[in-house]
């Protein structure tokens, strides 16, 4: 069974740095897209960043760049969401997902139709002081 599971969310002062782990079990990891997405009490889910299968191709939300990297480990079968200098309006539960292609290094930051069909749970990212 498909199973995606993040940790690595808690309470952080402004300014402050969280790591997020995604870990994979039960599918081909591999074989897969993987992105982070976010969301707000009352707003639209949005994506963070996304990671092709073979890790060559990232990619970021306009307003998280240069603050957040992401990575990923296909033997381990994790992903991974280094996140610096959170502020609060980044609060929100955080969740990754996961995305059949064919393609190596290709990752599409957009929720689309046939598209990231699995997800975590989530876990909660609270900015405040």
């Amino acid at each position: 069974q498909l199973q995606l599971v993040e940790s690595g969310g808690g309470l952080v002062q402004p300014g402050g740095s969280l790591r997020l782990t995604c870990a994979a079990s039960g599918f081909a990891f591999d074989n897969h897209a993987i992105a982070w997405f976010r969301q707000a009490p009352g707003k639209e889910r949005e994506g963070v960043s996304c990671i092709s299968k073979s890790g060559v191709t990232t990619k970021y939300g306009d307003s998280v760049k240069g603050r957040f990297s992401i990575s990923r480990d296909n033997v381990n079968e994790t992903a991974i969401l280094q996140m610096t200098n959170l502020q609060p309006d980044e609060t929100g539960v955080y969740y990754c997902a996961a995305d059949w292609t064919p393609y190596q290094h290709i990752c599409l930051l957009k929720l689309y139709e046939g598209g990231y069909g699995d997800w975590g749970q989530g876990t909660q990212v609270t900015v405040s002081s």
